[in-house]
């Protein structure tokens, strides 16, 4: 065999010994493919930017009241019976509350509201409605808006369950009271004014009933 050929299956067989060692490492591709694909982590690796970080403060909570008030604790208090309760939507609620009860009121339509009611304030309503009826007065009103609603105070008991929370509101609406003619006596249909009024709700937590009752007003 002349040199020639031998240095032929040499180079040969170098060539041979790259190619497989080339496929081992990069391995093989099929059709088209982006060399510049990364592939995605598998479940088992770790990624430590995606930590997360337990033990941190409830901002549903600490955004309404001061962070380790005693309003705060019982807030928390209420969340851990009822892992649903969220104060945002609590807040959400009790600012519909408020319009709903307060035009049914002028109303003198309480039977709308009673379900919401606590027995306390539903005999004070009552009676309010039943003296401007025998005097034969009317309350003439229209709701603008709420322009603010936000947490005063909340307490829990333990022994009972029982949560209140009171709400602090600031309306804006038009009123006047009618006498039996139809004359305006006080008040105005065109004059805005704004109310403040601090409610207080109640509910026993843990508990089936869903509703939360008006217990207290406060103007």
């Amino acid at each position: 065999m002349n040199s020639p050929l031998i240095q032929l299956l040499v180079l040969a067989g170098i060539a041979i010994f790259l190619i497989l060692r080339l496929r081992n490492v990069l391995g093989t591709r099929e059709g088209f493919e982006r060399s510049d694909v990364v592939q995605p982590r598998t479940n088992t690796e770790t990624r430590p930017e995606f930590e997360v970080i337990e033990g941190g403060p409830d901002r549903d909570v600490i955004d309404h009241v001061e962070e380790n008030s005693p309003a705060a604790h019982a807030l928390f208090s209420m969340k851990e019976i009822e892992s649903d309760f969220h104060v945002g939507d609590f807040l959400q609620g009790a600012r519909g509350a408020y319009e709903m009860n307060v035009m049914w009121f002028d109303k003198g339509e309480l039977a709308e509201i009673k379900p919401f009611l606590s027995d306390d304030i539903y005999e004070t309503f009552a009676e309010v409605v039943e003296t401007r009826e025998q005097q034969g007065l009317k309350i003439d009103a229209e709701f603008i808006g709420i322009r603010e609603v936000s947490v005063a105070d909340a307490t829990f008991d333990e022994d009972t369950g029982e949560a209140e929370i009171a709400i602090k509101y600031v309306a804006e609406l038009t009123s006047a009271v009618r006498d039996s003619s139809g004359d305006i006596i006080e008040g105005s249909t065109t004059e805005i004014k704004r109310q403040k009024d601090t409610w207080a709700f109640s509910r026993k937590m843990g508990t089936d009933d869903p509703n939360w009752l008006l217990v207290s007003t406060d103007a």
